[in-house]
C-alpha cells in the first residue's frame, strides 16, 4: 500500500517539486477553476460578436427598406413625372411639315408653290455665349441682337427649346447651318410663294404662318394641298446630339389645277384695277367664264391685295362670290325669260309704256322722261324699260291663282341660293318670299330692285341663256392630283327656243337704240345687258350711291366666252353701267377673243 502510494507519475513529481504541500486532489480542483474562467470569456466574446452582427443586419435591413421605398416611389408614385422629365431632357416631338401641293392655271402655269425653307430653333442650355450667338444670327434672321438674345435667355417654348425664326429662305438657312453653332438647329418648313404677288390673290387665298389656308383655293382645298405632316421623336444624348430619330415621314400634298387662265386673269386684273381707280369705287369685280361649261377663266377683285402678305390677304374679300347687291336692269331677263317660257309673250308682243305707272302705292318711272309709247318685248329689254319689265312681271304674277310665278322664276334662275362654286364664303343673296311681298313689290322686283344677288349668280344665270338654257354650277378647279374634276351637273331652266330668243333680244342692247350701243367689237356680234342700281343707305335708296354693271357674251348666237363687270359705288359722277362697267367689259373681251382665237361671228 505504502509502496503504491509512494509512487508518483512524472507529472505529479513536477508539481510536487514546485509545491510540496499540494495534493493530487487539490491540483485537480485548480485546473477545473481555470477551465471555468476560460469558458466564461469565450461566451462573452461570442455574445458580443452576435450582437454586432445583429446590429449590422438591422442596419442593412433598414437600408434595404429605405432603398425599396425609394424604388417604389420612383418606379410607381413618380413614374409619370420622371418619365416626362426624362423625355423633356432627351426626347422631343418634331412635326415635319409636308410639302404643300402647288396650284396651277389650266395650262400648268404656277400660281402658288412651296419653296425650301427652315425654322431656326435653339436648345438654350447648349448655347454657351448667348450674346455672341445672337450677334452672329441677327443679320441672317433679320432680327435684332437683343431679341434673339432675349429668346435664348428666356426660351419661348420650354427650357429646352426656343424658336428663333420661321420659314427662313434656303440661302439664309444654309448660312446659319454653316456657322455650326452648338445648340442651334434647323427644321424643314417650306414657305408658300406666289410668283405673281397680285394675280388672283383673293381667289388663291394665301397661307398663314401655321401652314393652313387663309381663304380661297388654299382654304377650300387645304386638306388636299397640305398633305400629311411627319411626326418624329428624336432622342438626344447628354451633349444634345441625336441618337435616333424614330417616327413617320411626311407625305406631300396634291397639286390643284384651276380652270383659270393666267394670261386672261392678269389682263382682267389690270382692267378691274384701272376701272376701280378711275371711278374711285368702293370695290370692283369681274368674272370671265366659258358659258358652255361654266369654267371660270378669270376672277378679279379690286382693291387688290398681295398674296405673299398673309396679313392682308387673310382679310381680303372675293367680291365675285361674296358681294351682295341689288342687280338693277340685268335682272330683267328673269321676268322676260319666264313670261316667254310660260307662253305669255313673244319677242314681238307690244306693250303701252307711259312715263309713269302706278302699282299699288308706288309710282314707277323709267330712267328718263318720255311720252307714252309702244314698245315690243325686244325693245323693252334693249332700252331697259322699268315700266315694261313691271308689266311683264305682272303677267307672271297673275298667271295662276294662288301661284306666284314671278317668285318661282327668280328661284329657277338660281337666285336666292349659292351657286355651289368650289370656293369658300359664297353669299346667296336675298329673294323675298311671297309672304313678305306688299302690293307694290311687283312694281320693283322685275327690274332688279328689292332683291339682292351676287356677281357669280348673275354670271351663272346669263350663262344659262348663252348655252341654250342649262343652269350649271360654275367651277374653278379642273383637277386635284391626277384626278380630273367632273363637270358639275346642269339642269334645264329654259327651252332652247326661249334661250335663243333671249340671246337675240340681248343683241339689241348693243345695237343702235340700245343702252350700250357705244360698245362694239368689229367682226363680232355682241349680246349683253347694262345694270344701274341705287344702293340702300340707312334703309332708303340713295340718290348718289349706285352699283354699275354689265354682263354679256360673244358671239351672240354661238357664245364661247362671257364676262361680267360690277363696279360698286363709283364716286366721280359717272354712275351708269353703260359708262362705267361696259367699257371695262369691252376691254376684257377684246383681249380674250384674240387670245383664245375665237373666230368672228
Amino acid at each position: 500500500m505504502r509502496r503504491d502510494a509512494g509512487r508518483h507519475h512524472p507529472g505529479s513529481d513536477r508539481v510536487d517539486r514546485h509545491n510540496p504541500d499540494h495534493h493530487a486532489a487539490g491540483n485537480h480542483d485548480d485546473r477545473s477553476e481555470v477551465r471555468g474562467r476560460s469558458f466564461d470569456h469565450g461566451a462573452l466574446v461570442l455574445a458580443l460578436s452576435q450582437r454586432r452582427i445583429g446590429w449590422l443586419l438591422a442596419v442593412f435591413a433598414a437600408l434595404l427598406a429605405i432603398a425599396a421605398a425609394r424604388a417604389f416611389q420612383l418606379a410607381t408614385l413618380n413614374a409619370g413625372k420622371l418619365s416626362s422629365a426624362a423625355n423633356a431632357e432627351h426626347v422631343t416631338t418634331v412635326f415635319v411639315p409636308a410639302q404643300r401641293g402647288s396650284i396651277t392655271d389650266r395650262n400648268g402655269t404656277l400660281l402658288a408653290v412651296s419653296e425650301a425653307a427652315d425654322d431656326i430653333s435653339a436648345t438654350p442650355k447648349l448655347v454657351r455665349d448667348p450674346a455672341g450667338v445672337a450677334a452672329k444670327l441677327a443679320p441672317l434672321l433679320h432680327r435684332s441682337v437683343a431679341a434673339i438674345e432675349g429668346d435664348l435667355m428666356k426660351p419661348t417654348s420650354s427650357v429646352n427649346y426656343t424658336l428663333l425664326a420661321r420659314q427662313l429662305p434656303a440661302a439664309s438657312a444654309n448660312a446659319v447651318k454653316a456657322l455650326g453653332i452648338p445648340g442651334i438647329a434647323l427644321t424643314p418648313d417650306p414657305r408658300r410663294i406666289y410668283p405673281n404677288d397680285y394675280l388672283a390673290a383673293q381667289v388663291l387665298g394665301g397661307v398663314g404662318t401655321s401652314g393652313a389656308g387663309l381663304g380661297g383655293i388654299e382654304l377650300e382645298f387645304n386638306n388636299q394641298l397640305a398633305g400629311t405632316a411627319g411626326v418624329q421623336h428624336p432622342v438626344f444624348d447628354a451633349h444634345g446630339q441625336p441618337i435616333s430619330v424614330p417616327g413617320t415621314t411626311a407625305v406631300a400634298g396634291q397639286t390643284v389645277q384651276l380652270t383659270l387662265d393666267a394670261a386672261i386673269q392678269q389682263y382682267t386684273d389690270s382692267v378691274v384695277s384701272a376701272t376701280g381707280e378711275k371711278y374711285r369705287a368702293l370695290d370692283a369685280t369681274a368674272i370671265v367664264l366659258d358659258p358652255r361649261t361654266n369654267a371660270i377663266l378669270a376672277m378679279s377683285n379690286w382693291p387688290r391685295v398681295n398674296a405673299n402678305d398673309p396679313a392682308s390677304v387673310g382679310l381680303a374679300q372675293n367680291y365675285a362670290v361674296r358681294l351682295n347687291y341689288e342687280p338693277g336692269s340685268t335682272f330683267k331677263v328673269v321676268a322676260i325669260g319666264g313670261a316667254l317660257s310660260e307662253g305669255l309673250i313673244s319677242p314681238t308682243t307690244t306693250f303701252t309704256i307711259p312715263d309713269a305707272y302706278r302699282v299699288a302705292d308706288r309710282i314707277v318711272h323709267d330712267d328718263t322722261y318720255h311720252p307714252t309709247e309702244r314698245l315690243t318685248t325686244s325693245q323693252i329689254l334693249a332700252q331697259s324699260s322699268n315700266i315694261g319689265a313691271v308689266k311683264i312681271g305682272q303677267l307672271l304674277l297673275n298667271e295662276q291663282p294662288n301661284t306666284n310665278q314671278m317668285y318661282n322664276w327668280m328661284l329657277r334662275y338660281g337666285f336666292g341660293a349659292p351657286t355651289a362654286i368650289d370656293l369658300p364664303g359664297e353669299g346667296q343673296g336675298i329673294v323675298p318670299p311671297p309672304s313678305q311681298w306688299s302690293g307694290s313689290s311687283i312694281g320693283n322686283l322685275p327690274f332688279g330692285q328689292g332683291e339682292s344677288v351676287t356677281p357669280i349668280q348673275v354670271a351663272t344665270a346669263y350663262a344659262a341663256i348663252a348655252n341654250g338654257g342649262l343652269l350649271r354650277p360654275p367651277h374653278i378647279v379642273s383637277g386635284v392630283g391626277s384626278v380630273p374634276t367632273p363637270l358639275p351637273h346642269a339642269h334645264r331652266i329654259l327651252s332652247v327656243q326661249v334661250a335663243r330668243e333671249l340671246r337675240q333680244m340681248l343683241k339689241g342692247v348693243l345695237l343702235p337704240g340700245g343702252t350700250a350701243q357705244e360698245i362694239q367689237i368689229p367682226g363680232y356680234s355682241l349680246a349683253g345687258k347694262t345694270g344701274t342700281a341705287n344702293k340702300v343707305v340707312n334703309g332708303t335708296y340713295s340718290l348718289k350711291d349706285f352699283v354699275a354693271s354689265f354682263v354679256g357674251f360673244v358671239p351672240a348666237q354661238n357664245p364661247q366666252i362671257e364676262a361680267l363687270v360690277v363696279v360698286d359705288q363709283p364716286s366721280t359722277g359717272y354712275i351708269y353701267g353703260t359708262e362705267v362697267a361696259a367699257p371695262a367689259w369691252k376691254q376684257i373681251m377684246d383681249f380674250a377673243l384674240a387670245y383664245l382665237k375665237i373666230p368672228p361671228g
